[in-house]
């Protein structure tokens, strides 16, 4: 079946004007993804992969070049509300509830009061912390919060959820459990995902696709579509595919530090 592509990057470059001159950032950034797919961005630290997806998320703008997403310019696909955002952390606030603070956009988006409680529970129930409307943030777990962001981000039912490596400070027991839960969520709703990480191993496991960035400037050195089955068992990180993919995935970010 041939998919339409949801976002479209061309010719991306994007230059921040500091104190100390200018840092190139981003150059000539070439990108599609189609519906339904999962993307991880991944790269050393400093490459652009938030920077990316923050203009993606018309949280940056870009310097030069032409982005769509869903057809429209970034600016006009935040303002149609067509994506929900995971930032590193949670930031929920403490004050509120875990219903409470799901509720937050719905609020804001002037969903009426039946809506914000079907949905709520809805998206609750999907990241698996039905019972735990009544509880403070303070109350869960690292792992636990960043699920109910995730449930924030879900909330408004947007097409793509744009997701800034939600688990990096997690361990690596919570993170293979939420990786799982993840992998799930994304088949039970078929949104386009993109996914910042540092973790290799993480990109591998949960994407489609795999979008490899060079050193700053950052530039994409390789995209990997990935042959692993649907169905993939956390054991499958064992397996011949998921161990050749990863070696594809060190030799571009290796190539990436010696290219010029």
């Amino acid at each position: 079946m041939i998919q339409s592509n949801v976002i479209n990057v061309s010719g991306l470059d994007l230059t921040f004007e500091t104190n100390d001159g200018p840092v190139h950032a981003l150059k000539n950034v070439n990108l599609e993804i189609s519906k339904g797919d999962f993307v991880s961005f991944i790269g050393p630290s400093g490459c652009g992969k938030t920077t990316l997806l923050r203009v993606l998320a018309d949280l940056d703008e870009p310097t030069s070049g032409k982005v769509n997403v869903n057809g429209v310019s970034p600016r006009e696909a935040r303002e149609s509300r067509s994506y929900g955002y995971v930032f590193q952390a949670a930031g929920l606030y403490p004050w509120r509830t875990i219903a409470a603070n799901v509720k937050l956009p719905l609020e804001i988006m002037g969903y009426s009061k039946a809506e914000q409680i079907e949905r709520v529970e809805r998206v609750l129930n999907l990241v698996e912390l039905s019972g735990f409307e009544k509880k403070f943030p303070w109350q869960l777990s690292g792992g636990m919060q960043q699920r109910v962001s995730i449930a924030r981000a879900l909330a408004f039912d947007a097409d793509i959820l744009f997701m800034d490596e939600p688990f990096g400070a997690l361990d690596e027991i919570v993170r293979d459990h939420l990786n799982e839960q993840l992998l799930k969520l994304w088949k039970s709703t078929n949104k386009t995902i993109c996914f910042v990480t540092h973790s290799i191993p993480e990109a591998v496991y949960l994407s489609t696709r795999i979008v490899v960035m060079s050193p700053r400037p950052g530039r994409i050195i390789d995209v990997i579509d990935s042959n692993l089955p649907n169905e993939r068992p956390l054991e499958i990180r064992d397996s011949k595919e998921f161990i050749e993919i990863s070696q594809r995935v060190r030799e571009g970010l290796r190539a990436g530090h010696t290219d010029d």
